[in-house]
């Protein structure tokens, strides 16, 4: 369970592997059922399943999660509940498109989670075998801006500027091809992917962290996740205190070094870029650039 609030908005984040056999119905349904209940966010389906986020009152995410758990397909979905802000979305998006998470794998070397995935680990067994020291390796399958801010202490955090990088990737973390290792990611839609990834290419001993980095967040605060967790909404990051002591931040500004978790777009306009950039260090000026090609570009467009 999430912790108590005095929000009266929550957000729900959920994913489920399952067949859908005709997604733009799927989708249609999806869009009428959030309309009616108020919901904003993003819903991704394919036919391997569904991917969301959305957002609304503690009513009506409830009244969302009891009409997807009264359909078959859904039943099992493992529901991440947090606190909302009332505007964590602009509006509701629904989509349909040939991956919730995509690898984009040529068809004949694709992985199907319904079929191939890691053994799923709980929160609860992952701290035990932190609390033990057992020989483990813990592989974030999220992108290199969402490391900047928090991580699994230890962990191996490939540099992918999009989930698709991962087979570019590859060459870097087959070294840990004979070793247990553990697939993160936030709430653990890619991570599942991932996971069945690395087994069709040789890895041994594969595990996935259920219910992603969030689950773990919530009932282990202040536990071997150092800093905050990056979120695809407008709260950008978000972080559990822990129960003793200060939370660990290990983000820092990318202009001027000093430890924070706020995030700035490149200031370069074609750019997507999300930097690291402190409170003082914005209201200074809002032309941080994330590389030198962006700010002569940024140059270019203001000349």
């Amino acid at each position: 369970m999430a912790p108590a609030s005095k929000s009266p908005y929550e957000i729900l984040l959920y994913y489920k592997y399952v067949t859908i056999r005709n997604p733009e119905a799927c989708a249609r349904a999806q869009r009428e059922l959030c309309e009616r209940l108020g919901l904003t966010g993003r819903i991704i389906i394919a036919h391997e399943g569904i991917n969301g986020t959305v957002e609304g009152t503690r009513e009506a995410t409830q009244a969302y999660i009891d009409e997807m758990t009264s359909k078959c397909p859904f039943r099992t979905i493992h529901w991440k509940r947090s606190e909302g802000t009332g505007n964590a979305f602009p509006r509701l998006s629904v989509r349909v498109r040939p991956e919730i998470v995509s690898l984009h794998l040529p068809r004949r070397s694709d992985v199907d989670p319904r079929t191939t995935t890691g053994t799923r680990l709980s929160p609860d067994e992952l701290r035990a075998w932190y609390a033990r020291g057992d020989d483990f390796v813990v592989i974030d399958m999220r992108n290199d801006y969402e490391h900047k801010v928090g991580k699994f202490a230890g962990s191996i955090c490939p540099p992918m500027k999009n989930f698709r990088d991962l087979p570019n990737v590859l060459p870097a973390l087959k070294p840990y091809a004979r070793r247990r290792v553990v697939t993160v990611c936030t709430g653990g839609v890619r991570c599942e992917k991932a996971s069945g990834y690395l087994k069709k290419k040789g890895f041994r001993d594969v595990y996935q962290l259920d219910g992603g980095i969030v689950s773990y967040m919530e009932r282990y605060p202040g536990h071997d996740f150092e800093g905050a967790l990056y979120v695809f909404d407008g709260r950008t990051t978000m972080a559990f205190d822990p129960k003793k002591g200060k939370r660990t931040i290990i983000g820092s500004c990318e202009s001027c070094g000093t430890q924070t978790e706020r995030y700035h777009d490149c200031a370069n306009p074609s750019c997507l870029v999300q930097m690291l950039v402190c409170t003082a260090c914005a209201e200074r000026t809002a032309d941080h650039t994330c590389s030198s090609k962006c700010a002569r570009a940024r140059s270019r467009a203001l000349a």
